[in-house]
């Protein structure tokens, strides 16, 4: 072929890579570049600093422990009095040896002396110098012109004798006595060639450099070799200037010529070799791989051309990947559409033959049609076959909960549990949907197996589990009797779904076998209406044993195997029976048998699958009927029963046992109820009420009275006079004796009773 795809390939890969590869290079490059120089100008940066920074805190700690001393030592303040020095000597002995310990304990300090204004005298640390034998007048005499400057001189020449050569030094004086004395000066030079050793001491061996200026810009020193200095410009690139604010030098630093730029010229050589091997170990790789990649490729082109398949195509040239990408996805194409269809095939015929079985349609041909679509089991002759109809309970929350793609997946995934539970145990299964909320099983046994009902029985319960617990699905089963043939399954059929008619009597266990199923119940319809009758007679009497009428009414119609519609067919008529009795007695008892609330009960009564949550939903709805039918008979004499209780309670309310429980033997009610009547009308508690009653007698016995109050506790009810005493205090605010005593009225705290 002309366009060979081995080149294309090849040629293909080059281009990229070359360019990705100068770019890493070249990048690699720059990076290194930047990195080190950011590092290097930091490093030195901080080098610098600390040096700057040493050096400060040198000269402050000298300033601070000069004047310490001074403050501290008293001989300082005795050598400039004059009088005193001349008759005491020994002032000058410890002035100077003071002066020589500070020297001595720093290596910065070069000489400290004292200059005394009254005799022009100077105490150096070879003792007393008169003013014209002293050699560094001058700057005494610039100080006195300047006394307040605090801050460190510039480079000068200084010496103590006249012998001695000048010494480099910066030098700080300070008045005495301090802080502001006039009387004197104590001038402190340090020693510059201890500061360039110090600052010599901390510079990077030969790689860096520190350049020392004054303020005007002038060089004072340098930590370059003498050669280099001469040079500076060519020897060296200055990376940081830092100000001294203590001296007011400026350190220029950086790194000497030739040694961090031969380093980056290394590395930068180590790179390009390391690239350039790269580059060519690359090469040779892809074009290893390339050929290595290309022979599949031959292979399949000589397959292709073997069939002799065109060069072109719809008039376009292909090269190989495009001819075998063209000739591949027709063949897939026409494989996908070819098993599609099958399979789409197979499953209509599959479903229509299960419906023809369930429904008993086109029968003759049902054997040839199971043979052909491969639904019966090899080597093994079914002549026990059953029906089962798989129900979704609670298929409104079903519904609710799950969305449609999820309800198909759990409707997919329990055909197949169901099958494979069944062939687990040995039996044949086949399962397809036929309702909405309903799946069809065919199961089958072969052999004549004698337990064919109970391994159903077995299998029906084992799948129901398994489904609750993994699925979360609640599952009913209505089992058909057992075929023989395949022909005979309809009937099966029917009676698995008449069995699933009685699934609130019979589906406790959510398995119900169409063995179990009762005869005739109608000509027992007679004792529903007349347990119906009853249940109404002891409702509308108040005895309370309608409870006992409904469980049995319960447990009759589960006796006797009732279908669903019959079950709601009783209750409804026994509630139309219930309604005739009581819902013209008042607007309250009306609203429970008519309105859109009722209906709403019905609706959930309608929605119930077992016996159980029913007689739950009905005794619930009896209870609040009930309640509201003996609110009504009680409160038919209301007005009447409340002003007997009152007239009675105000006649007997001295009688220590008079109680709920009393009133509620005297008048027949409960003691609840007649609680109940003293919140409703009198707006308080029972307690209180009776409480109220005794504290107004009392108050006019101790008023009118002189009987004790023990006395007065017995006669308003009251076992002793403590409990008195309290319940008094509580009540007027103060005890019964202090009220005797401020011979207060009675109160009028009882409220209006009249009803």
């Amino acid at each position: 072929m002309k366009r060979n795809w081995y080149r294309r390939m090849l040629l293909s890969y080059f281009p990229i890579f070359l360019f990705t590869v100068t770019i890493l290079i070249f990048l690699s490059f720059i990076v290194v570049n930047d990195i080190s120089h950011k590092e290097t100008v930091k490093a030195d940066r901080i080098t610098t600093s600390y040096m700057v920074d040493r050096l400060s805190r040198s000269l402050r700690g000298i300033e601070m422990d000069v004047l310490e001393e001074v403050e501290k030592n008293d001989r300082y303040r005795d050598f400039l009095n004059t009088e005193l020095t001349r008759e005491n000597r020994q002032v000058l002995f410890d002035v100077v040896d003071s002066m020589r310990t500070l020297a001595a304990n720093d290596s910065l300090i070069d000489s400290i002396y004292v200059y005394r204004i009254e005799d022009k005298q100077v105490l150096t640390r070879s003792g007393l110098v008169s003013w014209d034998a002293f050699s560094d007048r001058l700057f005494i005499e610039q100080a006195l012109k300047n006394p307040d400057n605090h801050s460190w001189s510039s480079i000068r020449g200084y010496h103590e004798f006249s012998t001695e050569q000048d010494k480099r030094v910066i030098s700080i004086y300070k008045r005495e006595p301090l802080p502001f004395g006039t009387e004197g000066l104590i001038v402190v030079n340090v020693d510059m060639y201890a500061v360039e050793q110090m600052i010599r001491s901390m510079k990077i061996g030969e790689v860096s450099f520190v350049d020392v200026l004054d303020e005007s810009g002038d060089m004072l020193f340098s930590t370059r070799s003498a050669d280099l200095s001469e040079h500076a410009e060519k020897s060296g690139r200055v990376l940081n200037r830092i100000e001294s604010e203590l001296l007011g030098w400026q350190f220029e630093s950086g790194i000497a010529a030739g040694q961090l730029f031969i380093w980056v010229s290394v590395i930068s050589y180590v790179w390009v070799i390391i690239g350039l091997l790269t580059v060519i170990f690359a090469i040779f790789y892809i074009i290893y791989i390339t050929r290595k990649n290309y022979k599949p490729i031959r292979v399949m082109m000589n397959r292709i051309e073997s069939i002799q398949l065109r060069e072109d195509e719809f008039g376009l040239k292909m090269d190989e990947l495009s001819m075998i990408d063209r000739t591949l996805e027709n063949l897939i194409q026409q494989t996908a559409d070819f098993e599609k269809k099958q399979r789409e095939n197979l499953l209509v015929s599959r479903r229509q033959l299960f419906h023809d079985i369930m429904q008993g349609d086109d029968l003759e041909s049902v054997a040839d049609r199971l043979n052909k679509l491969g639904q019966l089991p090899k080597g093994e002759k079914l002549d026990q076959l059953a029906f089962i109809v798989v129900e979704i309970s609670q298929y409104r929350d079903f519904r609710s909960i799950f969305s449609v793609r999820d309800q198909h997946t759990l409707k997919f995934a329990l055909t197949n549990v169901l099958q494979e539970l069944a062939q687990a145990d040995g039996m044949y299964g086949w399962a397809e949907w036929i309702a909405e909320n309903r799946m069809g099983m065919i199961v089958g046994l072969g052999g004549g197996n004698s337990s064919v009902k109970e391994k159903i029985r077995i299998f029906a319960d084992k799948g129901r589990l398994w489904v609750a617990e993994h699925l979360r699905l609640s599952l009913l089963f209505g089992v058909g009797h057992v075929e023989r043939e395949w022909g005979h399954v309809e009937q099966s059929y029917q009676a698995a779904v008449d069995a699933l008619h009685h699934k609130m009597s019979l589906g406790k266990e959510a398995i119900i076998m169409s063995e179990d199923l009762p005869g005739d119940a109608g000509l027992k319809w007679y004792k529903y209406v007349q347990y119906s009758s009853e249940l109404v007679r002891e409702f509308r009497l108040l005895t309370g044993e309608w409870r006992a009428y409904l469980e049995r009414l319960f447990g009759l119609m589960e006796t006797d195997c009732l279908k669903d519609e019959d079950i709601r067919m009783v209750l409804q008529t026994m509630m139309d029976m219930l309604g005739n009795e009581l819902s013209e007695m008042s607007g309250d008892l009306h609203e429970h048998f008519k309105g859109a609330k009722i209906a709403a009960k019905q609706r959930a009564a309608d929605e119930t699958v077992t016996l159980y949550e029913l007689k739950a939903l009905y005794l619930e709805r009896l209870t609040e009927i009930y309640r509201t039918y003996v609110a009504h008979s009680e409160t038919k004499n209301h007005r009447a029963m409340i002003n007997e209780l009152k007239a009675y309670i105000e006649e007997n309310f001295e009688n220590p046992d008079l109680s709920l429980k009393h009133l509620s033997d005297r008048f027949h009610i409960t003691g609840k109820y007649a609680s109940y009547l003293f919140k409703e009308e009198f707006n308080m508690k029972f307690v209180d009420f009776i409480v109220q009653l005794r504290m107004e007698r009392a108050e006019e016995l101790l008023a009118e009275t002189e009987e004790s109050v023990q006395k007065i506790a017995l006669q308003v009810g009251y076992a002793n006079s403590i409990t008195f005493g309290r319940v008094f205090k509580r009540i007027v605010g103060v005890t019964p004796g202090d009220y005797r005593k401020l011979k207060l009225k009675p109160g009028k705290a009882r409220q209006s009773w009249d009803i």
